[in-house]
C-alpha cells in the first residue's frame, strides 16, 4: 500500500494505493534504492526479502511516503496467520524514518495510520503490530508501544549485534582486532587454511553439511534446508551476497553465508566443524570476507547477533567470546516493540508464542 506524502503538513493523505507483489512493480525498485542509501534499516525491510519470507507463510503489503517526488519513509508490513484464525503484522528493521525528529514523528504517524486503515480491511483479527527498528535510542514520540523481553517467541530478530568498520585501512582493522583475534588468524595461515566462495549447488550441500554439524553439537533448532536453498539462490540471483568456506588441504571445514545490502555485509548463518579447532579457520574465514566486502566498497561487517554484557549465561556467550575477538563496536538497538490491537487476541498470541 503506497501514499504519498503531503509537501504541507496539514494536506490530507490521498487515498492509499492497493499493494502489489514486491519485485512487480518499479516502485519496489525505487523502494530497494532508498533502503540501500539509508544506515538505519536493513535487507529485511526489502521487496526481495518479502519474496523470501513468502515460503514461511507470510504476506506482505508497503507503506511509502513520498514528499515532493522523494522517498521519505515508511515500511514493509509482513503479515502472519497463526492457528487460531487471528494474525499480526510484523515490521523487522523497520519503520524507516527520517534522521530529524519533527519529520520523522509526522511520517511515523503517517505510517501507522495506513497501517491501521489496512488492518481494519481485514477480515481476521490482527492482534498486535511488532517493529523492530534499527535505532540505538527511542525517540521521545514514540507512544502506545510495549517493550518485548529478547526472543519470548521466534517472531524476533536480535537486538545486539557487533559491527566492525571497514573504512580504515586494512592494517588499521588488524590492529583494533583482540590480539587473540589477530594472533588466530596468523595461525590458520600458517597452516595453510584458505578461504573461497561457492554458490553452486556443491557448495550449497557443504554449507548445510557444516551448519547441520553446528546445530546438532550446540543443540540449536536448526532451520529446514529448503530456506537455506531458497535464500542462496535469491542472494545469487540479485548479487546480493554469497557463500564462503574456509578449506584445509581440499576439504571445507567452515562456511558463512554472508548478505551484502548497501553499505554493509551481514554475517548471517555459518559454522565450523570441530574436529579441526585448532586451525582457527573461522578467524581467517571471516577477515577475509571483510576484506573482499572492503573491496566491493561496503563499509561495515555486521556480525548478526551477540549476547549482551550483562549476560553471561545467555545461549550465545561462546560465539559472541569469538565475535569479540574482531574488535569492533558493539551495537544496542532498541527492544522489540509490541503496539496492540487486540488485547484478547494478543494475550492469546503470548501464551501461545
Amino acid at each position: 500500500m503506497f501514499s504519498p506524502f503531503p509537501s504541507a503538513s496539514p494536506a490530507p493523505l490521498a487515498p492509499a494505493i492497493p499493494p502489489e507483489p514486491p519485485g512487480a512493480d518499479d516502485r519496489w525498485l525505487a523502494w530497494d534504492r532508498f533502503l540501500e542509501s539509508n544506515e538505519e534499516t536493513g535487507f529485511m525491510q526489502s521487496s526481495w526479502w518479502a519474496d523470501f519470507r513468502v515460503d514461511a507463510g507470510y504476506g506482505h503489503f508497503g507503506v511509502m511516503l513520498k514528499n515532493r517526488g522523494f522517498i521519505i519513509g515508511g515500511a514493509l508490513v509482513m503479515t502472519y496467520r497463526y492457528p487460531s484464525g487471528q494474525c499480526f503484522y510484523y515490521i523487522p528493521e523497520g519503520p524507516v524514518l527520517p534522521g530529524e525528529e519533527w519529520p520523522a514523528e509526522e511520517v511515523l504517524e503517517a505510517t501507522l495510520a495506513q497501517i491501521d486503515e489496512r488492518r481494519r480491511q481485514e477480515e481476521l483479527t490482527v492482534s498486535h503490530l511488532r517493529i523492530e527498528p534499527r535505532w540505538e535510542r527511542l525517540p521521545k514520540f514514540m507512544k502506545g508501544f510495549r517493550p518485548v523481553r529478547s526472543f519470548q517467541d521466534r517472531y524476533m530478530e536480535p537486538r545486539d549485534t557487533l559491527c566492525v568498520d571497514l573504512r580504515p585501512p586494512e592494517a588499521a582493522i588488524l590492529a583494533q582486532m583482540k590480539p587473540k583475534g589477530r594472533y588466530n588468524i596468523g595461525v590458520a595461515r600458517r597452516h595453510g587454511v584458505t578461504v573461497v566462495e561457492d554458490t553452486s549447488w556443491q557448495g550449497v550441500a557443504d554449507f548445510l553439511s557444516i551448519y547441520d554439524d553446528m546445530a546438532d553439537r550446540q543443540g540449536l533448532r536448526a532451520k529446514p534446508h529448503d530456506y537455506f536453498e531458497r535464500l542462496i539462490e535469491l542472494l545469487t540471483a540479485r548479487r546480493r551476497g554469497g557463500i564462503f568456506f574456509a578449506e584445509h588441504r581440499g576439504e571445507r571445514i567452515a562456511a558463512a553465508l554472508v548478505v551484502h545490502f548497501g553499505s554493509r555485509a551481514t554475517y548471517f548463518f555459518g559454522g565450523s566443524l570441530s574436529t579441526h579447532r585448532n586451525l582457527m579457520a573461522p578467524y581467517l574465514l571471516h577477515f577475509e570476507i571483510m576484506r573482499r566486502a572492503k573491496a566491493m566498497g561496503c563499509e561495515s561487517y555486521d556480525f548478526w547477533g551477540i549476547a549482551p554484557q550483562s549476560e553471561p549465561d545467555h545461549p550465545w556467550a561462546d560465539i559472541t567470546v569469538f565475535k569479540r575477538k574482531f574488535g569492533g563496536t558493539e551495537v544496542r538497538l532498541v527492544p522489540t516493540l509490541d503496539l496492540v490491537y487486540d488485547p484478547v487476541a494478543y494475550e492469546y498470541y503470548v501464551r501461545s508464542g
